[in-house]
């Protein structure tokens, strides 16, 4: 039987980017456009409400907050009287949503963003269409200097999403769409050099059979339409869409899977050495907690905001990890 996590906060629209910062749970509800900070044992607090949906969080080194606003494809940096002004615009280069980011110890932020309008797909169609030939658009992360000005784009990625650096010359980033992670050597100057293969997370063949442009493609484009289905989904272990990631033990990287109920622990090539069942869907994950053993999950019924914010589905639950 694999491990479960419980329930611990209920009742939001869609939470992600849980961040563990000064001694307290950070996450958002992308549903709502709201940042919350919980202290793991009192009620979360609401401390910022930001336009266009919140997404990534990070902090410059003088403790300013900043945070992604999805839909206005920008960076805002929350001052100290608790205002909101744009870090930087991203509205030249995201083409679709701007979603995760990761800020490093010197306030360098790397951001990401859809590259086309996916909520707006898999609502007229399955996910598994968007691998007909030539597949899904490209987009890159965003380089950003503490100021806010941009340092440089890296290569073009299948919608890039959950980040983290691995060590510090090492950022490692989930391409969501493309069932992978991937590494890119961070340079001096905090531009991203060629990225290399960190860990596949789905069979070559079945890659290669879900990108044909013949008849094998839209067979495997048909049958893989059925992990729609989440009863269908949670009945199979494979592939896994990597959403949110966070570091594990002996670099290996803790991935929420998009495609069902769990958070896998991943070692370099793909090998998963862990998996932790969860109540729903996973978008984000982290090992933190004040003992710095709690895997907690940010999970939900949907990620479609237009569906989530009635719903109040999304949940937060926990696993504390065996020392």
């Amino acid at each position: 039987m694999r491990p479960r996590a419980t329930v611990v906060l209920d009742g939001y629209g869609v939470l992600e980017s849980l961040r563990w910062h000064d001694g307290a749970l950070w996450f958002c509800d992308l549903a709502h456009g709201t940042v919350h900070r919980w202290d793991t044992r009192e009620e979360p607090e609401t401390v910022a409400e930001v336009p266009g949906r919140a997404g990534g969080l990070g902090w410059l080194p003088d403790g300013r907050m900043l945070v992604v606003s999805m839909d206005g494809r920008c960076v805002y940096r929350r001052d100290p009287d608790g205002s909101l002004v744009v870090h930087a615009d991203l509205k030249d280069i995201a083409g679709g949503p701007v979603n995760d980011m990761f800020v490093d110890r010197r306030g360098r932020a790397y951001v990401g963003n859809f590259g086309f309008d996916y909520h707006g797909f898999v609502r007229r169609q399955p996910n598994s269409m968007l691998y007909a030939p030539p597949g899904p658009p490209r987009t890159p992360l965003v380089c950003l200097s503490p100021e806010g000005e941009l340092l440089g784009l890296s290569e073009p990625l299948v919608f890039p999403n959950g980040l983290f650096l691995l060590d510090d010359a090492t950022l490692l980033v989930a391409e969501t769409l493309a069932m992978r992670l991937t590494a890119f050597p961070v340079l001096p100057d905090g531009r991203l050099g060629p990225p290399r293969p960190w860990a596949p997370l789905i069979p070559s063949a079945l890659w290669t059979s879900l990108n044909h442009p013949g008849l094998l493609g839209r067979i495997t484009r048909r049958v893989s339409a059925l992990l729609d289905h989440q009863a269908i989904a949670e009945r199979s272990t494979s592939p896994i869409a990597p959403d949110g990631i966070a570091p594990g033990r002996d670099g290996t990287a803790w991935v929420a899977n998009a495609l069902r109920g769990e958070c896998v622990r991943v070692g370099p090539g793909g090998a998963i050495l862990d998996r932790v069942s969860t109540s729903r869907r996973a978008l984000s994950c982290l090992v933190a907690g004040p003992d710095s053993n709690t895997l907690y999950a940010a999970t939900t019924l949907t990620d479609d905001p237009e569906r989530a914010a009635p719903l109040g589905g999304s949940r937060l639950e926990a696993y504390v990890l065996p020392s």
